[in-house]
């Protein structure tokens, strides 16, 4: 029979993967969003992706490293950052001022601006759980749970990965100079 350790350290990996992985998927939808139907994000939406991307690499440090809660830190802090551009966000397309409106379609009938702040909740949420119920099993290294490895390196590669592409894509959208959504500056594709 395993040990409450061994458990723990196992159940806590599976919630670092987990919170990665939804992460990872919610980025790629974007990103479908934007290639496949059009959609060119806003400058508060590149930088509400820039905030999942850094609580993504603070899970990514998480699951690499073999103790202490810095990667934890990193994610709670840009969860932080996630919340408040998405939250300024939401109230201004609450009270819009003359002439606009929401950027995008809505999934589920919820614009893109509200749904980050379920997602910021969510994950100052899920890694304060996480540190409660599995904050004593962190001194384990990932190296004891081998089962995870490979699982652990295609994901971070993902990620690394989708973050490569939306760079490429925010430079090809703004070039040097202010972001804007009427199309691709460096395509001239401005409408």
């Amino acid at each position: 029979m395993p040990s409450a350790a061994a458990v723990g350290a196992v159940l806590d990996r599976l919630s670092l993967l987990a919170m990665l992985s939804i992460l990872a998927a919610i980025l790629t939808a974007a990103m479908i969003y934007q290639f496949a139907f059009g959609e060119i994000p806003c400058p508060v939406c590149l930088l509400q992706r820039f905030a999942m991307f850094g609580c993504c690499f603070g899970l990514m440090r998480q699951l690499r490293s073999g103790g202490g809660e810095r990667g934890s830190g990193i994610a709670l802090l840009f969860a932080i950052v996630l919340l408040i551009i998405s939250v300024r966000q939401t109230l201004l397309d609450l009270f819009p001022r003359p002439g606009h409106e929401y950027i995008g379609s809505a999934v589920f009938g919820i614009h893109m601006p509200e749904w980050s702040v379920f997602i910021a909740v969510a994950r100052l949420i899920g890694l304060a759980a996480r540190l409660v119920l599995f904050g004593d099993y962190r001194s384990l290294s990932p190296t004891s749970l081998p089962q995870f490895a490979r699982f652990t390196k295609t994901l971070i590669v993902y990620v690394v990965l989708l973050c490569a592409i939306n760079f490429v894509a925010v430079v090809v959208q703004c070039g040097l100079d202010e972001c804007h959504t009427l199309g691709y500056r460096l395509l001239g594709q401005l409408n």
